[in-house]
């Protein structure tokens, strides 16, 4: 597989056309046509501009060496989490934001309470797992 093969590869796995891939990184849909047909290289600028608009690794897209994207730090991942439950278009968004304004509006004894009946939950996971 050829550095234009992983571009391409880049570009499906976002999801994007070739118009808006381009948008993302400052280059014309032409270029990425070409870069991706193999009738144009892909330039140390437009390599580095990818890696760090989409989160791949320089050495995978220049040379295919695994892994294709960095590790995930833990904080990466619950970030993640966290706009997954707080997107407008998750079915539960409405009862999550009900219950995070209940929770802020508890006392101090209360919000203990909760924490240590959801820190036993956690705990019974724990050991069922």
């Amino acid at each position: 597989m050829t550095v234009n093969d992983r571009v391409k590869e880049i570009r499906k796995a976002v999801g994007l056309t070739m118009e808006k891939f381009g948008e993302r990184i400052g280059i014309a849909k032409s270029t990425i046509s070409n870069i991706e047909n193999g009738n144009s290289n892909v330039s140390e600028h437009m390599l580095k501009s990818i890696c760090r608009e989409f989160g791949y690794r320089e050495e995978w897209l220049r040379d295919g060496i695994e892994p294709k994207q960095p590790p995930k730090l833990e904080e990466d991942e619950l970030a993640e989490y966290i706009e997954d439950l707080l997107s407008t278009e998750n079915p539960a968004y409405t009862l999550i934001k009900s219950i995070l304004k209940t929770y802020c509006k508890l006392d101090d004894k209360s919000k203990q309470v909760i924490n240590e009946t959801i820190d036993g939950l956690i705990a019974e996971i724990k050991k069922e797992g």
